[in-house]
């Protein structure tokens, strides 16, 4: 799949929270679906890097290398690519405003889909302030999901040496979690909140590593997801419509489609 030339064509995608440098990063996933897509506008929406992880312990593979080179890519050859950085690469908001190797970095921006509707992009940590809680219960809340990534990572490697699909134990994890949908709750509520004062159809946002699309008070609230637990996308279709991508599933299907073309013919 990684090897075969670009199939799908969006006009937009948005793409946020893959983690480079963490050890429960998908980068692998993520590189396959760079390299089947073409865009005209792709989205970074923050935490492309993971800063943060990189200062505790140093974890950089080749493939980590790859997707950068792949973003990279497609800047120099004809999509629009633009850096929004979130809070676990808050250091690159200091270039803001500037370009790099065709890479615009913004804090955040607008979005206008071809059909006419106007979206609010932006990583969507300036929306904690929503749904604080202690300190204390803030780094209780990131030591734990530390172990949890790392029990998910374990899962899913053992089901691909099993010859089973990926499937997201961290997100079944959280939907079991009503503190965890309380907060997603209010933290969806705030973000649309924000588009509606700027008079704006929609927020596009990511952050939280929950994949979403819905209508909260006549205002649209697209998450796109992440790249650790759940390996999604939002595009925006040549036509306007926008669209949440489980990649894992459409590759499968891709995959499964490629098969039965080479599939011998009976005698």
């Amino acid at each position: 799949m990684t090897n075969t030339p670009p199939t799908l064509s969006y006009r937009s995608i948005f793409i946020s929270d893959v983690h480079l440098g963490y050890h429960s990063c998908r980068a692998e996933m993520l590189l396959s679906f760079l390299r089947a897509s073409r865009t005209q506008n792709l989205y970074l929406v923050g935490d492309i890097v993971d800063l943060e992880s990189l200062s505790r312990s140093f974890h950089w593979p080749q493939s980590h290398s790859d997707v950068v080179r792949t973003l990279l890519g497609k800047a120099k050859h004809g999509s629009r690519v633009v850096y929004i950085p979130g809070n676990h690469d808050a250091s690159f908001r200091d270039y803001c405003g500037l370009k790099f190797g065709n890479v615009e970095i913004r804090r955040r921006c607008l979005h206008t889909t071809v059909d006419g509707r106007k979206f609010l992009v932006t990583h969507g940590d300036e929306f904690d302030s929503h749904v604080t809680c202690s300190p204390w219960l803030n780094s209780l809340g990131r030591f734990a999901y530390r172990r949890m990534m790392a029990v998910h990572t374990l899962y899913n490697r053992a089901r691909a040496q099993l010859g089973y699909r990926y499937w997201s134990l961290a997100s079944f994890l959280k939907r079991r979690s009503a503190s965890a949908q309380q907060y997603i709750e209010r933290y969806s509520k705030a973000a649309c909140d924000s588009a509606s004062r700027r008079g704006l159809d929609g927020i596009i946002c990511g952050h939280i590593h929950r994949p979403d699309q819905c209508d909260i008070d006549g205002v649209t609230y697209i998450n796109d997801g992440d790249w650790v637990e759940n390996c999604t996308a939002l595009v925006e279709h040549l036509d306007g419509r926008l669209e949440l991508l489980d990649w894992p599933g459409l590759r499968a299907t891709l995959e499964d489609q490629d098969a039965t073309v080479l599939l011998p013919t009976a005698a």
